[in-house]
């Protein structure tokens, strides 16, 4: 019977399961010890039964026009309970810097007047929205829930790609991976203490009641989805049965008098906290897209007036420009007097002449991506591109200098992965869900890996043909706590043309578009809406409007 680790090869990134050829971190010895026994027709058989549960579930996307299952990897990734903790406070503290910037920049704008962000990066942003300024959540709370993408690099440190705070998704893939999983290694769940991770529905509703207007104490709670053709409706109507409350469309409600109250059998009525999943450019045809179809006129006024709550608030966009990301590290020790735990990667900023051409001098050592990109679009990886490439991109980066960033190329982290009948070390980076009620920050322990699945592939968005990986945290008693005194190091932002640059493997992937559920029956009146419930995400990809 033949080794299913047989030609195993550790790859250019930081292998997660093997320090050494043959020899499984601590980690990963109880998962090693299943599946090294089993042959390969026994793993494919488990594998299928995987792909299989979530075809049944409609849990599919499309890719290049075809429907499949969203391609869940049987071969878990595994994060030991001290290295979480790095993780969990690293997330928590960026939520907590970047809460306080919006709070800053909607109101006395102090920030910028100590110049520790130039204005210019914030009114340029194409997410910053002048319509919000003034409109304070009682309980200060403006992001409720927070994606922020990790990579690990070269030696294993967890690194910050990029921060998701408008309306990050993949939580739901997070939550069915576990069960699915649960299922196919019943064995490596018996023999490992991992975390769970089903508390997260009870966590987000918790928060978004305590986001209630003053004076509800039993606030009605809704999911305001585009509709059926948006790619990440699946989550939308899961956290709605979840959480037990009514998923709605903005067809749905109806804003009278600063009041939003929903349709039903029994009349009218009132609604106190949205949980929108709509773009901010569709969300309210009054302030912003007049032909949105798909948005609530007067929602903004309403909340304006106190009288409803829209998680995560509108404007949050400009927190995840990924020009603002190179001044995370800033606003951490502006705001909380802390150092930073999770570094950036390091990052270029093009405005400067000299920095500009610094990085087209090296275009094909570097990660060029679009500033308000997601799913991958846009990014290119210099050293797979070619020379035609390069030079196009030479032309669009001295175009428009602000639109772009620069990276080093960061070797990704590797996982096991089945690939055919043998497993292979794949590129995976890392998406933890943060929930904010106001009193703290909870970051879910967990969240959503995702997977290069070709052989030498960087990019890991799903849009791209990547897949997905079942993340475990493991349990163990408690160490010292993670403070803001060591921090890995300092986040590099170059800021001279004459600085070292990276020249490791891989890039860094960006993204936040998910897989699409299977495709449902259009209907009679699905033309103009279903653009709009489409034209989100697809604008996103296309390097517009936000991520998912």
């Amino acid at each position: 019977m033949a080794d299913l680790f047989e030609d195993y090869r550790l790859g250019p990134g930081w292998d997660e399961m093997f320090g050494e050829p043959g020899m499984p971190r601590e980690t990963y010895e109880a998962l090693h010890a299943t599946l090294q026994p089993l042959s390969s027709v026994e793993l494919g058989i488990r594998a299928e039964v995987l792909a299989r549960a979530f075809l049944d579930q409609g849990i599919t996307f499309a890719l290049k026009g075809i429907e499949r299952p969203f391609p869940l990897d049987i071969v878990p990734r595994i994060i030991a309970a001290d290295q979480w903790r790095v993780v969990e406070a690293g997330v928590s503290q960026r939520v907590r810097t970047l809460e306080a910037f919006l709070a800053d920049i909607y109101g006395a704008g102090q920030v910028l007047a100590d110049g520790v962000v130039p204005r210019r990066i914030v009114v340029t942003s194409a997410h910053f929205h002048r319509e919000v300024a003034g409109v304070n959540p009682h309980n200060g709370v403006r992001i409720h829930v927070a994606g922020v993408d990790l990579v690990r690099d070269e030696q294993g440190t967890f690194r910050v790609l990029e921060d998701n705070v408008r309306v990050p998704s993949g939580v739901s893939y997070v939550m069915e991976n576990r069960r699915a999983m649960a299922h196919v290694l019943p064995e490596v769940f018996a023999a490992t203490r991992i975390q769970p991770v089903e508390s997260y529905p009870g966590q987000l509703l918790r928060a978004l009641r305590a986001a209630a207007p003053v004076g509800v104490s039993e606030p009605t709670v809704v999911v305001l989805t585009p509709g059926v053709h948006n790619s990440a409706y699946f989550e939308h109507a899961l956290l709605a049965r979840e959480m037990g409350v009514e998923l709605v469309e903005g067809r749905d409600l109806v804003c009278v008098g600063n009041e939003v109250a929903m349709r039903t059998t029994a009349g009218e009525q009132r609604v106190d906290v949205i949980y929108r999943r709509i773009d901010d450019e569709f969300l309210d045809p009054v302030h912003f897209r007049a032909d949105s179809v798909i948005g609530v006129a007067g929602l903004l006024n309403a909340a304006r007036a106190g009288r409803v709550t829209i998680a995560n608030a509108v404007g949050n966009g400009v927190a995840d420009d990924k020009l603002l990301y190179t001044y995370v590290p800033e606003l951490i020790r502006y705001y909380l007097d802390e150092e930073p735990i999770l570094p950036n990667v390091e990052t270029y900023r093009l405005e400067d002449p000299g920095v500009l051409e610094h990085v087209l001098d090296r275009l094909d050592q570097l990660v060029l991506k679009p500033v308000d990109g997601s799913g991958g679009a846009g990014i290119v990886i210099g050293s797979q591109a070619s020379d035609e490439e390069l030079s196009l991109l030479a032309e669009k980066v001295r175009h428009d200098p602000r639109g772009w960033i620069a990276q080093r190329e960061v070797a990704l982290s590797m996982v096991p992965t089945l690939v055919g009948n043998r497993l292979r070390a794949r590129h995976v980076d890392l998406r933890p869900f943060a929930v904010n009620d106001g009193e703290r920050v909870t970051v879910l322990p967990g969240g959503l890996t995702r997977v290069a699945l070709p052989e030498g592939a960087l990019v890991v968005n799903s849009s791209q043909g990547g897949g997905s990986k079942d993340t475990w945290v493991l349990a163990e008693a408690p160490v010292a706590a993670i403070t803001a005194a060591g921090p890995p190091e300092t986040p590099p932002v170059y800021p001279a043309p004459d600085e070292p640059t990276g020249a490791s493997a891989a890039a860094g992937a960006t993204g936040t578009s998910l897989p699409a559920p299977r495709s449902p029956d259009p209907g009679p009146d699905s033309g103009p809406v279903a653009v709009q419930q489409q034209q989100q995400q697809q604008s996103a990809r296309l390097g517009g409007t936000p991520a998912c």
